[in-house]
Order: C-alpha cells, then structure tokens, then sequence
C-alpha cells in the first residue's frame, strides 16, 4: 500500500541548498524531482510551503504533475497545516522535516518521519542504486572490541530493533 509522502517545502530546500538559487525556480525544480520521485515510487506527495508572510487571504492548493502543492494561507504557517495533515493521515503517512515540533506532533500521532537532509540524499541517489543492497564489509577477524561478559546477550553486530525496524521502513521509501 502506498504511504501519504507529506513534505516541508522550504525545509527540504534548504537542506539541498537550493534556497540560494532564485526561489521560484527552486520551487520548481523540488517539484519536478518529487514528480519523478512520485513516478518511481508510486507515493501520494504533498508539498507544504509558507505562505503566511505574503501569501494569500486563503490557502491555495494545486496538482504539479501528480505532486499537490498547498501554499498555507496568510497568517498561518506550513508548520501548521504539515501538523494538521499529520492529525487527518496518522499513521498511513510519512513526513520529510527537520522541525523539532513536526517531529514531535507526527511521531505522536504514528507517522513514520524523516530528515529532510535524510530524504534530499534519497532523491539525489541514482535510481538504479535506490534499490540495491548495501554493500557488507567482511569480517576480518580484527575487531578492536573487548570480549562482552555473559551480562550482555545477543548478537553485538545487529542493529537494536527500533532501528531495525526504521531502516525496514526506511526501504520503502
């Protein structure tokens, strides 16, 4: 089943570095990349930008090649609509932000979050390696570590679950 993508605009901008370039532009290019994304991955995308400072009285949404656009209204931040979309999707969603407040309100309400720089490296790895398996190193039999005494069980080179578990979550994506 495909997971609700819901994206912080501005904040994955700035961790691609594009907000130097003109912002209009930078618009664009985001969009044109998440279209791409959205055509490999088959993921409803939702992209949130500002427009609290100039924007307009209401909130204008528009479809860009499968992406929806929202623009939050004036007076009113992408913080907040990101917040309100996470509270109607719960769990059925994932959210790209590096904003501490996002992260707490969609990681309370079940959604599966990401770093926006996390994400930026998704979308700039080359398609064909999306999918490939990390590479293992071998084991050479010089590992710098103490013996672990019978206090400590389990395997001392597997993930702990929760990360287990987010880096399976993580694949999808």
């Amino acid at each position: 089943m495909a997971t609700h993508l819901i994206v912080d605009g501005y904040n994955l901008l700035g961790a691609t570095r594009r907000l130097s370039d003109r912002l209009e532009s930078a618009r664009e290019n985001l969009l044109r990349v998440l279209a791409a994304y959205r055509h490999r991955k088959d993921h409803s995308i939702t992209v949130v930008f500002d427009g609290w400072q100039q924007g307009q009285p209401m909130e204008q949404r528009e479809q860009r090649a499968g992406v929806q656009v929202i623009y939050s209204k004036r007076g009113e931040k992408a913080d907040q609509v990101i917040q309100r979309l996470v509270r109607q999707y719960g769990s059925d969603c994932a959210v790209v932000t590096s904003d501490h407040e996002i992260i707490n309100v969609a990681r309370s309400h079940g959604a599966f979050v990401m770093e926006a720089q996390e994400f930026a490296r998704k979308l700039s790895a080359p398609s064909s390696l999306a999918g490939a398996v990390p590479h293992k190193e071998l084991d050479r039999g010089d590992d710098t570590r103490s013996w672990r005494g019978p206090e400590k069980k389990g395997n001392p080179k597997k993930l702990p679950k929760a990360q287990r578990r987010r880096q399976g979550r993580l694949k999808r994506f």
